[in-house]
């Protein structure tokens, strides 16, 4: 939004004058594919400004390629003059490996680089296998954890693994950057994002310092980021905007769209997530739930699966449609597509846990070769995987009380609609928004105002379908029949 768009309408409103009635506030969504900056009113939420900037493709990269993206999109938010807090939300589990000097010593490895899984293996069985790893940290280890890439690099990277002096989250060293790059002392990080590593326990908030030991294979003192409170500052700019905790991307959204506890999200972005705020943590032995913490001091019991927005990516090519024109085809096949069932393994899988599977279309004939069947398909099979998801959550004792649905594929009509019909029960969809970014300034101005304050979401949509168990029970079939795929 603009200045000149915006403030007439604040003048007349208020008869106020900016920006001396309002305290602003800033918050980061830098995700895999792109950086968002929002610019709110701390105690409203009113949205002001904001800025976006696209980040590199690719499962490791540069971070610089996030710093110039990053400082790219608060420019063209309006810049920080009249900010005076911002926080940073960021993806999680992402590598930044550090040398003494504070140089990044290799591109990240980020969260959907799945090379790393047998690091994983190994860390889980040398810890004592699935349950005792989950028990320290929360969470059996997989490919995307930051200690399998850690392992993954002392294995196949020696000569660089012994250069790391500090290793940082991808908002972690976003926020240390704003501070100037000063020395380790200044990196800070929080528990939500902390508890992604695979080596900090979110039940006692500390580092599993052992964890880490074993992971890069070396005694040796690695400096990692202190934990900050997420109602309290970390550092500032040269300028003096304080810079708050910050959150990983899931726990930013949560935060975001105000989620309480026996509240689910189902986030659909480049990754598909389940996550509920729970006041109890969760230790899953099978791995299918990864015990997170969350922003107010809760947890955050989260399942992830590998593929989701793409999907819908992937079919608008195959069918040479745009997304509307895709939704409208799915809407107009039966539930279950005419027979036909996708797998939508297109990227391996992180729940299951199949790094190595590929995607698998079933019970294709003359009668679903078209169009309409082949667009529900793949919709289904993206939200399959999740309503997984929201029973993997259930099964483990989480309360489920409301399902909300946001993420870039929710703004699809078709979506929502084969949402509920999937996981059986009503989903909430609240408008579009950048909920991440919204969290991390939400938790900015906690910091700030000395309470976290309620924002108006504007109005929400309650969408609920007759249920398909029908559907779920073929795409668990065809799930079960590929184990080894």
């Amino acid at each position: 939004m603009i200045f000149g768009n915006w403030l007439p309408l604040w003048s007349t409103l208020t008869g106020s004058v900016y920006p001396c009635a309002m305290t602003l506030i800033a918050g980061v969504d830098s995700s895999t594919q792109s950086v968002k900056v929002v610019i709110r009113e701390a105690e409203s939420g009113a949205l002001i400004r904001e800025g976006r900037a696209s980040h590199p493709d690719g499962t490791e990269v540069d971070p610089e390629h996030w710093w110039q993206g990053l400082q790219k999109a608060i420019s063209e938010a309006g810049g920080l003059d009249d900010v005076a807090a911002i926080s940073v939300g960021g993806q999680q589990h992402g590598l930044v490996a550090l040398d003494s000097k504070g140089a990044v010593i290799r591109p990240a490895l980020l969260w959907n680089d799945t090379r790393s899984a047998d690091a994983a293996e190994d860390l889980n069985r040398e810890v004592g296998g699935g349950k005792a790893m989950a028990d320290a940290v929360g969470s059996v280890l997989v490919a995307s954890f930051t200690a399998s890439k850690v392992r993954w690099m002392a294995d196949h990277e020696p000569e660089l693994a012994a250069r790391v002096a500090a290793i940082a989250l991808p908002h972690d060293w976003l926020s240390w950057k704003l501070q100037g790059s000063r020395d380790f002392s200044h990196l800070f990080t929080d528990r939500s994002d902390a508890s992604g590593t695979g080596y900090f326990d979110p039940t006692t908030s500390t580092y599993r310092r052992d964890i880490l030991a074993r992971a890069i294979k070396s005694e040796r003192d690695i400096y990692l980021p202190r934990i900050v409170a997420s109602n309290e500052f970390g550092g500032a700019t040269p300028s003096g905007v304080q810079i708050g905790a910050g959150a990983g991307d899931n726990a930013g959204a949560a935060f975001g769209v105000q989620a309480t506890t026996g509240d689910v999200v189902v986030s659909l972005g480049t990754s598909g997530t389940a996550f509920s705020v729970s006041a109890t943590p969760t230790h899953d032995g099978s791995g299918a739930v990864a015990g997170f913490a969350d922003v107010t001091g809760n947890y955050l019991p989260l399942v992830c699966t590998l593929n989701a927005a793409r999907i819908l990516d992937a079919a608008t090519r195959i069918l040479g449609v745009d997304f509307d024109r895709l939704s409208t085809l799915a809407l107009s096949a039966p539930a279950g597509a005419n027979g036909l069932t996708l797998l939508p393994y297109f990227e391996g899988e992180r729940t299951p846990n199949r790094p190595d599977a590929t995607g698998i279309f079933a019970g294709m004939n003359l009668t679903n070769s078209n169009p309409e069947s082949i667009a529900r398909a793949m919709i289904e099979g993206m939200l399959s995987g999740l309503a997984d998801a929201v029973d993997a959550l259930s099964q483990l004792g989480v309360a489920i009380n409301r399902i909300f649905l946001v993420g870039g594929a929710a703004k699809n009509p078709a979506v929502g609609q084969i949402a509920s019909a999937l996981f059986g029960r009503e989903v909430i969809i609240p408008p579009a928004g950048e909920y991440v970014a919204d969290g991390a300034a939400r938790q900015a101005a906690w910091a700030l105002l000395g309470h976290a304050p309620q924002w108006n979401l504007g109005s929400v949509t309650h969408v609920q379908s007759d249920p398909t168990p029908h559907v779920l029970d073929k795409y668990r079939t065809l799930r079960d029949a590929t184990v080894n795929w």
